[in-house]
């Protein structure tokens, strides 16, 4: 996909990887514009295209009692708040079919979840609104099978469509990245691997998903080094009091080192 069919991305000729990037789930107003406000601050430095992320509701979730947004509207109103506050595209979930028009309006990128990619009229009702579709690729599938998703998107009359790794089961409670999956994946359209999800240590006994956040640089080098278009990478000033994913987002006074030296070995791949 042509990074320029995003609203208001930037630094789109820097030869760059492209950042998708934020808090796991919008906590409040002024969470999530310091969270923009500091990753923009870093990417326009490294001239990174880069579009804020943020869950407006968190559906899929172990527990009843866990968070699940601060409502629709409001976490809606944040993110367009973001958007025009810092001239950046965004980018949210949706769950269902009701979800894709009324999250339209208010962001750049409409995501569909990994449980859910296999939900054909959730697709077309994404597709449908013309936005920009980000297609999570399930845990449970292959990457070839991700063609059918994305060609579901494209009957539906939008080319629009990215693909985001986000693991592969590995037993009941372990997520494995299988890298070879990014060249076959890359042939349906952009791929984008999302770093801090694939960390994630699902289907604790407590009913709290663990993770291993100390290997997010491993991964990304690595989705780097494999030509990967984009990256996804959740982070906040404080995961351990994060409402939703703490457990694998990366500490975002850790987010500039890390991505210079990304910057440096897609500079350098990008000689060969």
């Amino acid at each position: 996909m042509d990074l320029q069919l995003i609203p208001k991305l930037k630094h789109t000729n820097s030869y760059n990887f492209f950042l998708l990037a934020g808090p796991c789930a919008i906590e409040s107003e002024d969470m999530a514009m310091r969270i923009a406000e500091r990753i923009l601050e870093i990417t326009d430095k490294l001239e990174i295209p880069f579009v804020f992320k943020g869950s407006f509701k968190k559906a899929n979730r172990s527990r009843i009692d866990s968070f699940t947004g601060i409502g629709d509207e409001k976490a809606l109103e944040i993110l367009k708040k973001v958007s025009e506050k810092f001239d950046v595209p965004t980018v949210t979930d949706i769950h269902q079919e009701s979800d894709a028009a009324m999250a339209a309006k208010y962001v750049d990128i409409l995501q569909i979840p990994a449980f859910l990619v296999r939900q054909t009229d959730l697709l077309v009702a994404a597709a449908e609104t013309g936005k920009v579709i980000n297609l999570k690729k399930g845990q449970f599938m292959s990457p070839e099978s991700m063609q059918h998703a994305t060609q579901k998107i494209k009957d539906s009359g939008n080319d629009k469509v990215m693909i985001t790794d986000r693991g592969t089961m590995f037993g009941y409670q372990d997520l494995i990245v299988d890298f070879r999956g990014i060249p076959t994946m890359r042939r349906y359209a952009s791929t984008v691997l999302d770093v801090t999800h694939s960390l994630q240590q699902p289907n604790q006994s407590s009913g709290v998903t663990g993770g291993r956040p100390e290997m997010i640089e491993t991964i990304a080098r690595a989705g780097i080094v494999n030509n990967v278009d984009g990256l996804f990478i959740e982070t906040h000033f404080n995961p351990s009091e994060a409402k939703s994913d703490g457990a694998n987002m990366l500490n975002i006074d850790l987010l500039e080192g890390i991505l210079t030296r990304l910057v440096k070995i897609r500079q350098t791949i990008n000689q060969f």
